[in-house]
């Protein structure tokens, strides 16, 4: 163990950049932490960027073009406007896949990433499906949750973004979905600093108690739909192929750019302004959790850059204050709150998931209901296909 030089109380992994602010870490006694060691064994069968995963991608490729026969897509493809959506989007139009590519506009979208999305379905011609969620509703969500002083403030964004992405390609047909899901720079995941993006027994508790309207219109998807509903009766999954090929998040940014005029914009995640603040200022402020860290750190272990040249970027600032002037104005005025309401929020005591209802009952009762399924029927429709 190391004492991390861009923080005087933490103490930091001698392999990768994790720290103590991840309250669940422990240590080896090289020092090494139990991201490094667990991170072969969590993904050894689905992390795959060598000649067995590119075998693995061309069947479910051609799973894919077989099930898209005498339909108008083959599959779908949620787009961001951030990296690994967008690269996701460039190699199915090199694949010749005939994506439907869907994005969802929960209200925060960048002028970067809109521009990047128009720049890419330009050069690859794809149709565009928008589906913007109902901001009233979404407005409260996120209020409900900065009341809530939980820490995945992000939960109301990414649940609406998978869920309505998800239950338009059941009603359209589509049986694969392209994410851009992917380890290389997102395998490391310390599960202190999150709730889960698709708890909706969660969701709904933190609406209750701290919203003002009802989730009407708000896009939802819970624990039988996910895992059996979508999966069994629809036939409906979701593929990563960036976990099937070699990803260099540097290279696949040049790779954007020489291709299609795409532009980087500095931060992962940064194609939303909501989630700028929140993991670049609020998260870090209020429970001193850096989201570089674990992204960086994956990057360490699938061999993208070097702990040294990682330690270097984590002593970069953040932010610049002329633009945390402007995103923190600029959050306000769209949730319509003052700013002095911001600061009360990082101010707040610390609020935790397990305060609200969960679906972890739920969420084992289908899984069990999943196995049972599998073993009598003989079917098995996994996330990657073997």
């Amino acid at each position: 163990m190391a004492t991390d030089p861009c923080s005087s109380a933490a103490v930091t992994c001698v392999r990768c950049v994790m720290d103590t602010t991840d309250p669940q870490i422990s240590f080896n006694d090289h020092g090494v932490c139990n991201h490094c060691v667990d991170f072969p064994r969590t993904w050894e069968n689905l992390w795959l960027p060598n000649e067995r995963g590119s075998l693995r991608l061309e069947r479910l490729l051609d799973q894919v073009r077989r099930a898209g026969q005498k339909r108008p897509y083959d599959c779908a493809i949620g787009l961001s406007g951030g990296v690994d959506s967008s690269y996701v989007t460039l190699k199915a139009y090199e694949w010749g896949l005939r994506p439907l590519v869907v994005h969802v506009d929960t209200g925060w979208n960048t002028e970067e990433a809109v521009a990047n999305i128009e720049t890419l379905l330009n050069h690859c011609g794809f149709d565009l499906h928008t589906h913007v969620v109902d901001w009233c509703e979404m407005r409260d969500l996120q209020l409900s949750y900065l009341r809530s002083g939980v820490p995945n403030q992000d939960v109301p964004q990414d649940h609406a973004i998978f869920a309505a992405l998800h239950d338009f390609c059941v009603r359209s047909g589509v049986r694969y979905v392209l994410s851009g899901g992917n380890v290389a720079t997102e395998g490391i995941f310390p599960s202190a600093w999150h709730g889960d993006n698709r708890d909706l027994i969660n969701l709904r508790a933190i609406q209750r108690r701290h919203g003002s309207v009802k989730l009407r219109k708000y896009p939802s998807c819970g624990v039988l739909k996910r895992l059996i509903w979508h999966p069994y009766v629809c036939r409906f999954t979701s593929i990563r192929p960036l976990d099937l090929m070699p990803y260099d998040r540097d290279a696949v940014v040049s790779r954007l750019r020489d291709a299609c005029g795409w532009k980087p914009y500095g931060r992962k995640h940064g194609e939303s302004r909501f989630t700028r603040l929140f993991q670049n200022h609020f998260l870090p402020t209020r429970f001193g959790f850096d989201k570089r860290r674990p992204h960086l750190s994956s990057m360490i272990l699938s061999g993208q850059l070097t702990r040294s040249e990682a330690l270097e970027q984590l002593r970069q600032p953040l932010y610049e204050p002329a633009e945390l002037d402007r995103d923190i104005e600029y959050f306000c005025r769209k949730l319509s709150i003052e700013p002095s309401d911001y600061w009360d929020f990082i101010r707040a005591p610390l609020g935790s998931h397990s305060d609200y209802p969960t679906h972890d009952q739920l969420l084992r009762a289908g899984r069990l209901c999943k196995r049972i399924i599998e073993r009598s029927s003989g079917f098995r429709f996994s996330r990657q296909a073997k």
